[in-house]
């Protein structure tokens, strides 16, 4: 959302990614212009409105595993959103999930919810993160614009920073080691919540950016895990790229909250061209 002076007014994510239903099973939303990159909405936030209609009135209130594959890149403006419920357990439900655009299906998602316990604690975990990693702070915030002149919008949106040593490809230095580490917060500090995670599991600019400057990385297919609700404020993200082969790359990526607590976690195939 813009006012008529140009100026791009933050919208909360509960707002930007917000449905509304119109039946049994069907939703609507709008899919808002600043959310995108290169004029095209985020593939994370694409599943966090997916995510949102699977819950909204279903018995498990939040996502804890969703696989989306994305099957055409839709426009900023009004979308479709159907869920058929496939099963609904005493400890988790599953539903199919699908947007559509003028009629044109363009992402479809197998949904899982359950109930996820804000006092819980892990019994056991591996993967904690850095010692001491740098506070936010000392991070770089991430210009609104790539390398190659393309628009994020979605910058103007959120917080979103890298950790200056894996920041280098913002100054045609890349590492090459294809790992991006950086903290995100919501706009006016919104907390995260089950569904906002969906969207913090691809926020990060691929990690490939780390080896070599490419154009567009689009997903094919995006798997995510929401692990535990975080603690108030902003999370930390690792993404890290594996293997670049036959014009597709494969992705890991890591979330923390402020606690050091996993939270979230993804893989994702995406497409990749390098220019």
């Amino acid at each position: 959302m813009a006012r008529s002076t140009g100026e791009v007014v933050p919208r909360t994510f509960g707002d930007a990614s917000a449905v509304r239903p119109t039946g049994p099973g069907r939703f609507v939303g709008e899919l808002d212009s600043e959310w995108t990159i290169g004029g095209k909405p985020n593939g994370g936030y694409l599943l966090a409105i997916l995510g949102r209609a699977a819950t909204w009135d279903a018995t498990h209130d939040h996502v804890v595993a969703a696989s989306a594959h994305y099957l055409s890149p839709p426009s900023p403006g009004a979308v479709v959103v159907e869920v058929e419920v496939l099963r609904t357990g005493r400890s988790a439900s599953q539903s199919r999930v699908r947007m559509r655009q003028d009629g044109e299906a363009c992402v479809e998602a197998l949904v899982t919810s359950s109930h996820l316990d804000a006092t819980g604690e892990p019994r056991w975990s591996r993967w904690l993160p850095d010692e001491a990693p740098p506070p936010m702070e000392q991070a770089v915030r991430l210009s609104p614009t790539l390398p190659d002149g393309r628009a994020v919008a979605i910058l103007t949106q959120v917080d979103l920073r890298l950790e200056p040593e894996t920041a280098g490809f913002t100054r045609g230095r890349p590492r090459g080691r294809a790992e991006l580490r950086g903290w995100l917060a919501l706009p006016d500090d919104e907390r995260f919540d089950a569904t906002s995670l969906l969207y913090a599991v691809d926020a990060l600019p691929p990690a490939t950016f780390d080896v070599e400057f490419s154009g567009w990385v689009p997903t094919l297919e995006l798997t995510a895990y929401v692990r535990a609700l975080p603690a108030p404020g902003p999370v930390r993200i690792v993404q890290r790229a594996q293997l670049v082969d036959a014009g597709r790359v494969d992705e890991v990526c890591l979330v923390w909250d402020r606690t050091g607590r996993l939270v979230a976690q993804a893989t994702q195939l995406a497409g990749i061209r390098f220019t």
